[in-house]
């Protein structure tokens, strides 16, 4: 299994990392537990507006359940880290509902590039990915343990079918390059409060790494 550790129980992150965390914890030999409750009243923190607003939330968002977590060494799973501000919430919610460690493993490899082409996803000079390492990412969310699924993995994992997919936002080879501009038209972004609409913005395509 990717990243092993020591550890009491396996939670998710709703309700993104579900399915993956099942996996580790079966993997693992580790039970699997709801450590975190979601309100499905409230929008995708990641692609809100404003940081405000991601924090307020991510608080309305995600309960911890201190039962599951009190005492416990916990792995938490998510699918991805974006500007990595949530992830370093949840930590935190974490550890204040009583886990006495918190490793967080993500079930897609960094994000390290925007995408271009029809998903939401901020510039690159926003992706932690992009200007940090692990470990130094590990350190801004407050985890005691950090680790992404290698790319090579998630190719492996798709077998035959790997070339048919687009790995540009963990890889930075795009095969269509962007413009110098990329105009968004109709993108919705809810800001998980008000449902605010945010319509027909440019944003500035960063200089993707070679």
């Amino acid at each position: 299994m990717e990243a092993p550790v020591e550890c009491d129980v396996v939670i998710a992150v709703p309700d993104s990392g579900v399915v993956a965390a099942i996996g580790y914890a079966a993997k693992a030999g580790v039970p699997f537990q709801q450590g975190l409750i979601r309100s499905h009243y409230v929008g995708r923190t990641f692609i809100e507006p404003s940081q405000k607003i991601r924090d307020f939330g991510v608080k309305l968002k995600l309960s911890p359940v201190r039962a599951v977590l009190e005492g416990k060494r916990v792995v938490v799973v998510d699918d991805s880290i974006v500007r990595g501000t949530t992830s370093s919430k949840i930590v935190r919610l974490l550890k204040e509902a009583g886990a006495s460690e918190v490793h967080m493993r993500i079930a897609s490899p960094p994000i390290i590039g925007s995408c271009y082409y029809g998903v939401d996803t901020p510039s690159a000079e926003e992706l932690i990915s992009y200007k940090m390492k692990v470990e130094e990412v590990r350190q801004f969310i407050g985890s005691d343990s950090l680790a992404f699924l290698p790319l090579g993995s998630l190719q492996n994992m798709l077998g035959a079918d790997s070339p048919n997919f687009c790995y540009a936002c963990f890889s930075g080879q795009y095969p269509i390059m962007p413009g110098s501009k990329v105009k968004r038209v109709g993108d919705f972004v809810d800001d998980g409060v008000t449902g605010d609409v945010d319509v027909g913005w440019v944003q500035t395509a960063a200089p993707v790494k070679a």
